[in-house]
């Protein structure tokens, strides 16, 4: 088996040695694409107006100018062109990737951009607390993680549809088992703006996000987390929302009068 390593966090991050390291207890054959800065938040963007330059770091290791997709995009297209990889492994994320991270992690759409290319895909990430920040607990992620990964390959994957796995903030004896779940939803209230000056007085802000309490469902991967499981959620490319489709097809067909 082939596998391709990426991640959002840039190629120096801990947690991209973290996922070579899973990697390889899965095969010999090991590439390592990722982006060479920072690419945390950007989602399932593309480099349009902008080259993409790539620079190799080391044996079938190479860091792109770019975000993950372009990375993905630039391996099977290019680095690994003829033999692209049967799986692409993107992380380990430093911190979940669980609820609305999903629309903006650079992780996940580095997953997406295999999936969509037709390659088995899965993004793990590991979260942290307040006590871990700088000691983020990968070793959890590195002892659970192959067994999750070879499931799942053994089960299959379903075309469109990758795997978001997310590992909790404990020692890997610490972790409850493995919990499938549902993409859960947060309080948005946590979402501010944080208003600043700088030393010449000008105003600058940054997003940030506000710790409270919410409101946890069960059976989400916020849920699996904060009650100490890897949570595994699969997740679809095709984003169409079938009940309203059928619903809004009925009304323009003029089969029913709009608001009924």
């Amino acid at each position: 088996m082939r596998i391709l390593v990426t991640n959002d966090d840039g190629i120096h991050a801990p947690g991209l040695l973290a996922a070579e390291r899973i990697a390889r207890t899965l095969s010999d054959d090991v590439w390592v694409v990722a982006p060479e800065t920072d690419q945390s938040g950007v989602s399932h963007s593309l480099s349009l107006n902008d080259p993409l330059r790539l620079r190799e770091v080391g044996e079938q290791r190479y860091a792109v100018r770019g975000t993950p997709t372009d990375c993905v995009i630039m391996a099977v297209k290019h680095i690994m062109a003829g033999e692209g990889p049967n799986l692409v492994i993107s992380g380990v994320n430093r911190g979940q990737n669980v609820a609305e991270d999903v629309g903006y992690s650079g992780t996940i759409a580095g997953a997406m951009e295999g999936t969509i290319l037709g390659i088995p895909s899965v993004a793990l990430s590991q979260a942290y607390g307040p006590e871990s920040r700088h000691t983020v607990p990968y070793e959890t992620a590195e002892a659970h993680a192959p067994g999750v990964i070879r499931t799942i390959l053994e089960e299959g994957l379903r075309p469109g549809s990758l795997i978001n796995i997310n590992f909790p903030n404990r020692s890997p004896d610490q972790v409850r088992g493995i919990q499938v779940t549902a993409q859960g939803r947060r309080d948005q209230e946590i979402l501010t703006i944080d208003p600043r000056h700088d030393g010449r007085g000008n105003p600058y802000y940054w997003i940030a996000f506000v710790r409270n309490r919410h409101r946890i469902e069960n059976g989400t991967d916020l849920w699996a987390l904060s009650e100490g499981y890897v949570s595994v959620t699969p997740l679809e490319i095709n984003m169409t929302d079938e009940p309203t489709m059928t619903r809004l097809a009925a009304v323009f067909a003029g089969d029913r009068a709009p608001g009924s």
